[in-house]
């Protein structure tokens, strides 16, 4: 599902519980990030990473640790760009040379409602009443959660570029569903702080997709290079 949110540029690898990955090893110094961390966590952890250098090798690129840099952002082999996620019983890892694309973020989340106190958290007054439009076209779409994952998307593609944190409250993004068909459509985030330089360019727009299936929601964010 991650793979038809991302142009051809980038690789993508998705494992579901039942998959090889869900049980691959550590790579050198990966386990001291989670050797604290509860069973499930760690196996989440390894199973991603598995993801990531399996796509590595589908770039060229020899397989090797992914390690935990500065606010947990994964560190990745010089030229490639990427970013992962977990959720259950479900993970993926996205990765791009960085000739292609300027920086890229995933994230996927349960389909289900957000839980009322974070979705008070997150939603910006005017993200809210396009959320309650939404609904009232489809109520059985989980609008919340949506928004949601892509504002996770916006932060991983975010944080490579400026190194800095973005809080919910600094991007307003809008969701649009394809015509007859609330299962996928594209979201906009408008950056409302000074947005990151690209290619001697300002950046406040972040544009990208999001789908929903087999109890799964995902989005996927991406910046091209000017």
């Amino acid at each position: 599902m991650i793979e038809e949110l991302l142009p051809e540029s980038v690789v993508a690898v998705e494992a579901q519980r039942d998959d090889p990955l869900w049980d691959a090893p550590f790579y050198p110094g990966e386990a001291a990030h989670v050797e604290r961390a509860v069973a499930r966590r760690r196996r989440e952890f390894a199973a991603v990473r598995g993801c990531a250098r399996r796509a590595m090798e589908k770039l060229g690129v020899p397989a090797q640790s992914v390690l935990s840099g500065e606010r947990g952002a994964p560190r990745w082999p010089d030229g490639l760009i990427g970013s992962m996620t977990h959720c259950d019983d479900y993970c993926a890892a996205a990765l791009a040379r960085t000739d292609d694309l300027a920086s890229l973020g995933i994230d996927a989340e349960p389909d289900g409602p957000l839980p009322e106190e974070v979705g008070a958290f997150v939603c910006l007054p005017a993200e809210a009443e396009r959320l309650d439009r939404l609904a009232g076209q489809r109520p059985d779409v989980h609008w919340d959660r949506i928004l949601f994952s892509a504002k996770e998307s916006v932060y991983k593609a975010w944080f490579p570029l400026t190194r800095t944190w973005l809080e919910f409250s600094e991007a307003d993004i809008t969701l649009a569903p394809s015509p007859g068909d609330a299962t996928h459509g594209t979201l906009r985030a408008e950056l409302l702080v000074r947005g990151p330089r690209v290619g001697g360019r300002r950046l406040q727009v972040f544009d990208g997709r999001w789908a929903v299936r087999d109890g799964v929601v995902a989005t996927a964010v991406v910046v091209p290079h000017p």
